[in-house]
């Protein structure tokens, strides 16, 4: 079995926020795939099936700082090593509508992954990180988070949104490092 995640905050006040490109890109591999979306006790899931493998589709519904709080059941219960997981989320640290596709590493501040981390007992998990820009000098990194992209960064980011999930759909059917190879190449 694998778990493809894509972080981000709930309800429509955040929908369309810097904080929110991971459940963004795992909603453009729903369509892809064509399954649907469920509401389970702490995320929404969405399952399908490639090359015989049992696929989930995760949006934590924990707010993206208790990400973990939603995996970790999900994980113990179906016992998916770490190693079968891919989180997809939002970088402060690169360029908006950069991407960078890792096996595993740290966290670089993300509450999210922090979470994760700490619920998981692990940091061997692997990462699709979309990038969102830093704030501009002066503002806080909540307000860049839960702000909205500019008309300029909104289409490099819908882009690599775009790219994240087709990356996350190779994954279903080929080894991470092919993926990660092919897609860090192309951006």
């Amino acid at each position: 079995m694998k778990v493809i995640a894509g972080l981000g905050n709930p309800g429509r006040n955040y929908e369309k926020t810097r904080h929110n490109v991971g459940f963004q890109a795992v909603d453009k591999l729903s369509e892809s795939l064509r399954v649907s979306w469920k509401k389970e006790k702490k995320s929404q899931i969405a399952e399908t099936f490639a090359d015989g493998e049992k696929i989930y589709l995760v949006k934590p519904l924990t707010f993206m700082n208790l990400s973990g709080e939603a995996l970790q059941p999900l994980m113990d219960f179906y016992q998916i090593p770490a190693e079968n997981l891919l989180v997809i989320y939002d970088d402060l640290d690169l360029e908006p509508g950069s991407l960078r596709i890792r096996i595993k590493g740290g966290h670089g501040g993300h509450n999210g992954l922090k979470s994760i981390f700490h619920d998981l007992g692990t940091r061997d998990f692997k990462r699709i990180r979309i990038g969102i820009g830093h704030p501009e000098p002066g503002d806080s990194v909540i307000s860049h988070v839960l702000g909205t992209f500019t008309p300029e960064e909104k289409k490099k980011v819908e882009e690599s949104i775009q790219l994240s999930a087709r990356a996350a759909e190779s994954w279903l059917s080929a080894p991470f490092a092919e993926v990660m190879n092919e897609y860090n190449r192309k951006n």
